[in-house]
């Protein structure tokens, strides 16, 4: 059976814990929340023991998934079982292990799938035997007319009361970004104090959201967003920002994404270059989307095409070349990251 988010955590509060889940989709709050749910839930019902077991290069080691689920526990009664699919794909092999773990599925055993990825293509046989004996859980995108019914449902999940003005006033604030939404309606859960929130009353608590600071800048290049990521940038130039100001995060997460794709074409350990880079979970579905879209040499050109942009901006750019070109040269570089069709906007 296919849920949303929303109503599985409905389900896991009144029904006992499931052999399987899916858990996939393009919103990563929704699919991180969703998983979280079936954690929480898992720890309430008894389950002690937790195991991981994500893509190492470029798969992951199901003979080794598929003798955790025949083995004895060793402190526990019962065990979740996670594996972590960025691409929510897997593969011919990793079909058959979930598929025959759901034809039986071990009593102490039970496994949660988590993908950031979702379509048609993606089902099959095996997200089948998982809906046939749990759930099938996909977190799509909040769509522009269904943030602010999204909005007031996590509002009133907090036990704050807002009118429609206030909503409405909120969500325009947030600019679709579900992350900034969650944040502020935690911090009125606790400004709140139990008064119903009017437009004016939520202007006063609520910071601007929807403020186009550089790390959303990055996180829309990131995840294949190169009109939002224009919009973003020329926020920022509205709002007085400097190029050189920007310079350094956008170098350090293109030097980022260029160690992260070395390590994927010399077909080492992803995940564990996630972790030494300290890149959060809520963060890798962007860059591996990004790493999807562009070869290792072509990080390499970001990073050195982000060195010409803060030279322009600082002024040390090309003979006569005029400083404010930087804007220019930056959103060039900021759509070729997003698009990969777009690599011939970058300088020669």
């Amino acid at each position: 059976m296919e849920l949303t988010p929303e109503r599985l955590v409905a389900q896991l509060e009144r029904e006992p814990l499931r052999p399987a889940y899916l858990v996939a989709g393009p919103e990563p709050l929704r699919v991180l929340e969703a998983a979280d749910a079936v954690r929480v839930a898992a720890r309430a019902q008894g389950v002690a023991e937790r195991e991981v077991f994500e893509q190492e290069g470029r798969d992951v080691d199901w003979n080794a998934l598929e003798a955790t689920f025949r083995a004895p526990s060793l402190f526990a009664s019962r065990r979740l079982v996670e594996v972590r699919l960025p691409t929510t794909k897997p593969g011919k092999e990793g079909a058959q292990v979930i598929a025959g773990f759901c034809a039986d599925p071990p009593a102490d055993v039970t496994l949660l799938v988590t993908g950031g990825e979702w379509s048609r293509q993606h089902g099959g046989k095996w997200s089948e035997a998982i809906a046939s004996v749990g759930h099938v859980v996909v977190a799509w995108q909040v769509k522009p007319h269904e943030l602010e019914g999204w909005i007031e449902a996590r509002l009133r999940s907090r036990k704050v009361l807002a009118d429609r003005a206030a909503v409405q006033q909120l969500a325009e604030r947030v600019d679709g970004n579900l992350l900034a939404a969650a944040q502020e309606v935690d911090k009125l859960a606790l400004l709140a104090e139990g008064q119903t929130l009017d437009a004016e009353r939520m202007q006063a608590l609520v910071a601007d959201a929807a403020r186009f600071d550089v790390f959303r800048l990055l996180d829309a290049a990131m995840n294949g967003q190169a009109a939002q990521a224009v919009r973003m940038l020329a926020g920022l130039r509205a709002e007085g920002e400097a190029v050189p100001a920007l310079m350094g995060m956008v170098v350090m997460e293109l030097a980022r994404a260029a160690s992260l794709a070395q390590v994927q074409a010399r077909g080492g350990n992803v995940a564990a270059e996630f972790k030494a880079q300290r890149i959060w979970d809520a963060r890798q579905a962007g860059y591996r989307r990004a790493l999807q879209r562009h070869p290792a040499p072509r990080w390499e050109r970001f990073v050195a095409e982000a060195g010409r942009v803060d030279r322009i901006a600082k002024g040390r750019g090309r003979w006569g070349q005029d400083p404010t070109d930087a804007w220019l040269a930056l959103e060039r570089l900021l759509v070729a990251v997003a698009d990969a069709r777009a690599g011939a906007l970058l300088a020669a």
